[in-house]
């Protein structure tokens, strides 16, 4: 499934250009991207997007163990509604600007907009909340680095050639998860939070597909604005749902402090590298990187919970940062040619 909407043909992006005519980049200066030498430049801007994607999945290593941590004493609605409530705070003095400037071009794709809300903002959060209840946070990140194979099959869909290179690699890292998860042995008996997690990664894959049919006069920091709210505003039934039922949470360190981070590093932080990798790379490359979360969760595990790896963690180990390696190395000849 493809989504796709219309491009605003004269609108300037955040990094100063402007979409010609004949879908050239054509800078503020009055040049066109042609006339610029484009391997180089193509060369600087996929290292980019691989350093932002590796960011973001940092970042978001950490947020399944906050989720995690704070599972049992904030209901997933709740912990969901107020992460982004947080980094809607966190991103207002950057991107209420851009936003409200952009508002006109944001009213009229408010319906990819919208669809993007739904799927990255509200539904995923809601998803991996809720897996945090009933699976372990190793398990969460080690399922979620299953998106980046639904994200090829969507980058496939739209045309996208992976090469074979690309496909070993993804191939060898998809293998590696599998082992982990299964200690040792490629089949998954998962419980009801990984099948939550499956959910959540297929949510997540059909976002950053989306990004790559963002409307070209939205620059990055009004998009995210506009989804976070309008994420915020689509969880608040659900919320005060939640808060009549099920009562409302203690504000202690062991709640505001999870929330605090997944507010403005796994939301604001992450979200605006994620998008910005996406943009340079692509969902299927930048899906590639993402393939280390489980490595990193993995670690922050050893390092904040004292659990080993053992031998056959970091087998798995050597799989997936084998994997991503030979795919990022794929894609990175492939974008000098």
């Amino acid at each position: 499934m493809t989504l796709i909407t219309a491009r605003h043909p004269t609108a300037p992006d955040d990094d100063g250009t402007t979409p010609g005519p004949d879908g050239a980049t054509v800078p503020h200066d009055g040049t066109t991207a042609t006339e610029r030498p484009a391997p180089a430049r193509k060369t600087r801007g996929a290292g980019l997007g691989v350093l932002l994607a590796l960011l973001a999945t940092l970042v978001w290593s950490g947020s399944f163990v906050a989720t995690r941590g704070m599972a049992d004493s904030v209901p997933p609605v709740q912990a969901v509604f107020w992460r982004w409530v947080v980094a809607l705070a966190a991103v207002a003095p950057f991107a209420a600007r851009p936003f409200w400037r952009q508002r006109r071009i944001i009213r009229r794709h408010l319906g990819f907009v919208a669809l993007a809300s739904l799927f990255g903002v509200a539904l995923y959060n809601t998803l991996v909340h809720q897996a945090g209840l009933t699976t372990s946070a190793s398990h969460m990140g080690m399922i979620m680095a299953a998106s980046p194979v639904l994200m090829a099959v969507y980058a496939r869909l739209g045309g996208e050639r992976l090469g074979a290179r690309r496909l070993l690699g993804m191939l060898t890292a998809v293998l590696g998860v599998l082992l982990l998860v299964g200690k040792g042995s490629p089949t998954v008996d998962p419980a009801a939070g990984d099948l939550w997690m499956c959910a959540a990664a297929l949510s997540f894959a059909t976002y950053s597909a989306m990004l790559r049919r963002k409307p070209t006069g939205i620059g990055g920091l009004a998009f995210l604005f506009a989804t976070f709210a309008l994420g915020a505003l689509m969880l608040a039934p659900a919320y005060a749902v939640s808060l009549t039922v099920q009562g409302g949470f203690p504000v202690t360190s062991g709640t505001v402090g999870p929330l605090l981070y997944v507010g403005v590093m796994s939301s604001a932080v992450a979200f605006f590298a994620w998008n910005r990798a996406v943009s340079l790379i692509g969902a299927a490359r930048a899906g590639v990187v993402y393939h280390l979360q489980p490595v990193c969760v993995a670690l922050l595990s050893y390092a904040l919970l004292g659990e080993e790896l053992g031998l056959l963690g970091v087998a798995c180990m050597t799989l997936i940062l084998g994997g991503v390696a030979l795919s990022s190395a794929a894609g990175a000849s492939g974008a000098r040619r």
